[in-house]
């Protein structure tokens, strides 16, 4: 197959010096002319050629405006252009190769020299073009791949959540308005000053798609205690507060095997490990208080609290949500991060929101219908 010529644009006022240059580079590449600068710019903007060799003195527009045109527009400032002029003044090249022109020849021309360093400049733009194809292509399959990993974590992440969904009485719903409660006070506590760098958009993302196995340890649970229909005594409660240290051996084992401690389930495993713990250091498993608690356990902590409150169990009836928001200050500054309190507030309509479009059977009441 018989390789396409590259284009070269000659722009020139004179007709004896199209006729030279265009004589010279025929026979080796294609070669389209314009005589003035405003043309060339409609040609160039039609159909870009792969280099110009354009005059500097020309009526109207010369060829210092036409370089710089081109080289403000992004579409064509990596064309090369090389002046050719018969000014030979260090002053002229040097505003030539300021405005950004690859070359500058002298006239009279002569041949050699111009096919010369037109083919050099033609093989460095040939180079250059193929290694922005080879960056466009990596970039695309870097994009690619980040999101496949993406989604092999979240996969991952739901299928150890549904795992646990399968032993707990706890309904998908469940899940799913704690997902989306744990979503709204990330994102409020993301526009806030002193969470931009613990909140970013790639840590939000995580630890939302983190916040269903809050309860993974569950698990390890026995059925006499994890599905008990009624209120656990102290030592059921006692056993039941198993499942954040049971959830958070579980994720330390899949590091293990992966070879690393820090990985994607780092927020998982602060999630599960801390969600019970309480700001004045009166939780579990650690008795961690203030901000000892990592930040995404005391995000889930509250959306967890929540759901719970409104939720009806057979041990106990669902509240209010004004009722939910009125408990939750209240514990604001022992069970709760003040901070995280102060965001829920903010946003506690969007919960409310969320409840009622996520409900389980028979909690309409309690959520003000």
């Amino acid at each position: 197959m018989t390789q396409e010529k590259q284009t070269v644009l000659v722009v020139d006022d004179n007709p004896d010096n199209i006729a030279l240059i265009s004589g010279l580079l025929r026979q080796l590449y294609q070669v389209k002319v314009a005589i003035n600068g405003a043309k060339a710019i409609a040609m160039i903007a039609k159909n870009p050629p792969d280099i110009i060799l354009l005059d500097v003195v020309m009526p109207e527009m010369d060829g210092y405006e036409v370089c710089r045109a081109l080289k403000n527009d992004i579409d064509f400032w990596d064309i090369p252009i090389i002046f050719l002029t018969a000014q030979n003044d260090i002053q002229a090249e040097s505003k030539g190769f300021e405005l950004g022109a690859a070359d500058y020849i002298t006239k009279p021309v002569s041949p050699p020299i111009l096919l010369s360093r037109v083919k050099t400049h033609l093989d460095l733009k040939k180079a250059s073009d193929f290694l922005k194809s080879q960056n466009h292509f990596l970039e695309k399959e870097i994009s690619r791949r980040t999101r496949e990993v993406a989604l092999i974590q979240e996969v991952s992440i739901m299928a150890m959540a549904a795992l646990a969904e399968t032993r707990d009485s706890e309904t998908g719903l469940h899940l799913q308005r704690t997902k989306l409660y744990v979503s709204e006070l990330c994102e409020e506590l993301a526009r806030r000053e002193g969470y931009q760098k613990s909140l970013t958009r790639e840590i939000i993302d995580t630890i939302v798609a983190s916040a269903p196995l809050h309860d993974i340890g569950k698990v390890g649970i026995p059925d006499a205690i994890l599905l008990k229909p009624g209120k656990l005594t102290e030592t059921e409660f006692e056993i039941m507060k198993n499942h954040a240290t049971l959830g958070r051996e579980a994720i330390l084992k899949a590091e293990l095997i992966m070879g690393r401690r820090e990985t994607y389930l780092k927020y998982p495993k602060e999630i599960v490990s801390s969600h019970h713990e309480k700001w004045d250091g009166s939780g579990y498993p650690q008795g961690l208080s203030g901000e000892h608690i990592p930040l995404s356990a005391r995000i889930v902590a509250l959306a967890d609290a929540y759901d719970a409150i409104t939720s009806q169990r057979v041990y106990k009836h669902a509240v209010s949500h004004e009722e939910a928001v009125a408990i939750l200050k209240e514990d604001s500054g022992r069970h709760f991060d003040p901070a995280v309190v102060a965001a829920f507030i903010q946003v506690h309509e969007k919960f409310k929101a969320i409840a009622r479009k996520y409900r389980e059977p028979g909690t309409a009441v309690a959520l003000g219908d």
